[in-house]
């Protein structure tokens, strides 16, 4: 198994609209790719409830039975189509795959 763990730093304004709806909105995509992306095993996605301004406001954690199981992850439409809507809003991402 491998676990997909990536985190988001979001602006305070994009697209249009506040970072905390902009927060919400990515995690309703995120979470509505269980069930879409046949390769994804497990997902859970949480908003940050901490202050420190050094935080990242998003963590999506994930997990694949193998390395090619997220590339077809990775390469889904309803997985991109999430990816371009966090480019719009985010200002920084961290990721780590890991076994599990």
């Amino acid at each position: 198994m491998v676990r997909h763990i990536v985190m988001f730093r979001f602006a305070e304004n994009a697209d249009g609209k506040p970072k905390k709806e902009n927060l919400i909105i990515a995690k309703d995509m995120l979470d509505k790719l269980s069930g879409v992306v046949p390769t994804l095993k497990a997902s859970k996605v949480s908003i940050n409830t901490g202050a420190a301004p050094t935080n990242f406001d998003l963590v999506l954690e994930s997990d694949f039975d193998s390395l090619e199981a997220l590339d077809e992850y990775i390469v889904h439409p309803a997985h991109k189509a999430v990816g371009e809507f966090l480019k719009k809003v985010r200002i920084d991402r961290a990721c780590v795959d890991y076994e599990i």
